[in-house]
């Protein structure tokens, strides 16, 4: 995370896009992976680029025919582990794809495997999670509702039963020394064993109809949930791994889709304003802040003493005490636009979607800026 944002904007390489996205950009020092659709919006298209060039390495084309709100593009970010990338399309087809060769490992049609009859108006969106050596992924059949997967082979380790997927992502934490998967469902929130997929515990929202977006973030012994319907809320483990405790609530920050994230004691959001909330003192609001790059999602992430939000066009750069004061902005496309997909950070380059291009943009260091 750079102390400072350069002047102007360095734009290092770009491509034109099929269509504008959802699904984030994943990278390493080698490679950058993210889906597309073709032009005929029929296939998923998964694009592996240079990193340093963004010259074309590969591409992995399957078809899906779907009709989902605001378009059929992978909503997942594509996951890179050893030398692997698992991706996964809003129809539920997810493919182990080897690095270097574009060549595809194995892969797993949910509408085959673990169909389900209702409807999801945005599909499957949550993206692949590695935890204790598993692959976990939402198919939301009723007799497998998530799954573990052997990463090599796409075998199935354990299903559970249960709901349809919400549409984040889960997370992984060890608490009271026990590994559990912890995430939304369409109409709950609950944690699950790693080893067994036995559900832990289950937490009912006050007010239902709540998107389910957001990913919890786990702080300490302490988990942070963010939805639309029900604001943000602090629950409690320290009981141990059994069923968490309500501990604090804001009702004022209620993110649509964005995920905040946590600097010490304080968690930032966006939703049209960044919110500023003291975790210590009961989620008080510390501070908001309008700017006209802010809309109904940004995606932010975090160092110890730096919060960058890249919201519709633009990079907001804050320091992490507090303070209610953006360091720098810095302009990464001539046009305002949302930018739904989540960037990727390598080093001092950040690889951002926008409506019709990927940029890979130079960030600087604190010694150039």
């Amino acid at each position: 995370m750079p102390n400072r944002l350069p002047k102007k904007t360095n734009v290092i390489w770009e491509i034109d896009l099929a269509r504008e996205g959802l699904g984030g950009i994943a990278a390493n020092e080698s490679f950058v992976v993210f889906g597309d659709r073709d032009f005929d919006d029929l296939h998923d298209v998964f694009y592996c680029l240079d990193a340093k060039t963004g010259r074309s390495i590969w591409q992995v084309e399957r078809l899906s025919i779907a009709q989902f709100d605001y378009g059929n593009s992978p909503r997942a970010t594509p996951l890179i582990v050893d030398g692997f990338c698992y991706c996964f399309g809003a129809t539920g087809i997810l493919l182990c794809i080897e690095m270097r060769t574009g060549r595809v490992v194995w892969e797993r049609d949910f509408r085959l495997d673990f169909p389900i009859t209702e409807e999801l108006p945005w599909g499957h969106c949550g993206s692949p999670l590695i935890a204790d050596g598993k692959l976990i992924v939402s198919p939301g059949n009723p007799d497998a509702a998530i799954v573990a997967l052997n990463p090599n082979s796409g075998a199935t380790i354990w299903q559970t039963t249960g709901r349809l997927p919400g549409y984040g992502s889960h997370c992984f934490a060890k608490i009271g020394g026990r590994g559990q998967i912890i995430g939304h469902d369409n109409t709950t929130l609950g944690g699950w064993d790693v080893e067994t997929g036995e559900r832990l515990w289950t937490i009912e929202p006050n007010a239902p109809g709540d998107f389910n977006v957001p990913t919890p973030v786990v702080h300490g012994d302490n988990l942070i949930v963010c939805t639309r319907n029900n604001g943000t809320r602090r629950f409690s483990f320290s009981g141990g791994f059994d069923q968490p405790k309500l501990v604090t609530q804001n009702k004022r920050l209620r993110p649509d889709m964005t995920t905040p994230v946590v600097a010490g004691h304080y968690l930032y959001c966006v939703r049209d304003f960044v919110y500023c909330l003291d975790i210590s003192s009961g989620l008080d609001e510390l501070w908001r802040m309008r700017a006209p790059a802010l809309s109904d999602y940004a995606s932010l992430f975090v160092s110890a003493d730096r919060v960058m939000i890249v919201a519709d066009g633009e990079i907001l750069l804050f320091a992490t005490d507090g303070t209610k004061r953006v360091i720098d902005r810095l302009k990464i496309f001539e046009k305002r636009a949302p930018i739904y997909s989540h960037p990727a950070i390598v080093g001092r380059r950040l690889y951002v979607r926008g409506v019709s291009k990927l940029r890979c943009i130079d960030l600087g260091s604190a010694s150039e800026n």
